[in-house]
């Protein structure tokens, strides 16, 4: 591990976090300093003293969360084994009813349509939160081709959608609450992409845990039945 600590630090910029160091003060983190290895120690305090380019977006709220990664992943983070990366786990769905899951159990992966399978992310990756993005459009016919070929926009011409309400669960727990989906009406925001909704507080979902991303319609009153729905997860993941 010590040869790792400096390559550590190139890489990430918050390496007391990732080794479980973060958040100790005073005594109590140098009593954990005291017992690693001379050796060890002065490569620790060199890793996380060094300085480098402040990470930035999704990536810094990420290496704010590394305390809460599971040991699996936090130790191949460590080994050199994995690694961070920008991503948008995405699916979309028809408006066929009033309810809306976007991810299922039932999904399968495939290219146009979603990037995950099962409603889970695979094993040793771990998603932060940073945002969401939901976007709709109307595809010329419901066959799958069609669906992949659609162009999806602001919510803003969807009214029965844009006064609906969404919700995000990781494992049963909630991410975001039941919230009005005119977050996502940003198309006169012209500081935020199209249907980008910034999450205030950033939340983490493991690998192997159902992933649970619900809109809610009052009504369908005026959506064309072809109407499709896109969604996304934007933020900082795990990968080899």
């Amino acid at each position: 591990m010590l040869e790792m600590l400096d390559g550590l630090a190139d890489e990430y910029n918050n390496v007391g976090a990732l080794l479980g160091l973060d958040g100790l003060e005073g005594e109590e983190l140098f009593g954990e300093i005291r017992k690693m290895g001379p050796m060890k120690r002065a490569k620790l305090i060199n890793a996380m003293t060094k300085q480098g380019a402040s990470s930035r977006g999704s990536r810094a709220e990420m290496e704010k969360h590394f305390h809460e990664l599971p040991e699996h992943i936090r130790n191949g983070i460590i080994n050199g084994d994995l690694r961070l990366a920008d991503t948008v786990i995405y699916s979309i769905k028809p408006v066929s009813s009033k309810t809306i899951k976007l991810f299922e159990t039932q999904d399968d992966k495939e290219i146009g349509l979603r990037n995950i399978s099962n409603a889970k992310l695979p094993k040793n990756q771990a998603l932060l939160v940073s945002g969401i993005v939901l976007l709709a459009g109307i595809p010329a016919t419901t066959e799958k081709e069609k669906v992949m070929a659609t162009q999806f926009a602001g919510i803003e011409t969807f009214p029965a959608i844009a006064n609906g309400e969404f919700s995000l669960k990781s494992n049963k727990k909630q991410i975001v609450p039941e919230t009005g989906s005119y977050v996502f009406k940003t198309n006169n925001m012209h500081n935020l992409p199209i249907g980008y909704y910034k999450l205030a507080n950033p939340r983490l979902i493991h690998d192997d845990i159902l992933i649970e991303l619900t809109i809610e319609l009052g009504t369908m009153e005026g959506l064309d039945p072809k109407t499709h729905i896109y969604a996304g997860l934007h933020g900082t993941i795990t990968t080899p």
